[in-house]
């Protein structure tokens, strides 16, 4: 058995799909629920936001010295992170 308290508005979703396809509450969360596992069983390694980049400084990401003025708006038009050392070539 589950409860769940549902805002307003996933109430009125709720409410909705039961009306218009005839079925339970309780059938509308299992099959959502089916669905949901579906979705994620085609896709287990899906994420959203991550990405790979080079920039030739190895500790970029964790160095305090290329992060400064990183991510704030006062740093604009003011070095906001080091850039990487070109090779003579």
């Amino acid at each position: 058995m589950v409860q769940a308290r549902l805002d307003e508005e996933t109430k009125a979703l709720l409410d909705e799909l039961t009306s218009r396809l005839g079925w339970s509450a309780s059938k509308v969360v299992r099959e959502g629920i089916r669905l949901m596992d579906q979705d994620r069983s085609r896709h287990p390694h899906r994420m959203i936001g991550i990405g790979i980049f080079a920039s030739g400084v190895p500790d970029r990401g964790s160095n305090k010295k290329h992060l400064e003025g990183f991510g704030s708006n006062s740093g604009i038009g003011k070095k906001r992170f080091s850039q990487p050392k070109r090779r003579a070539g």
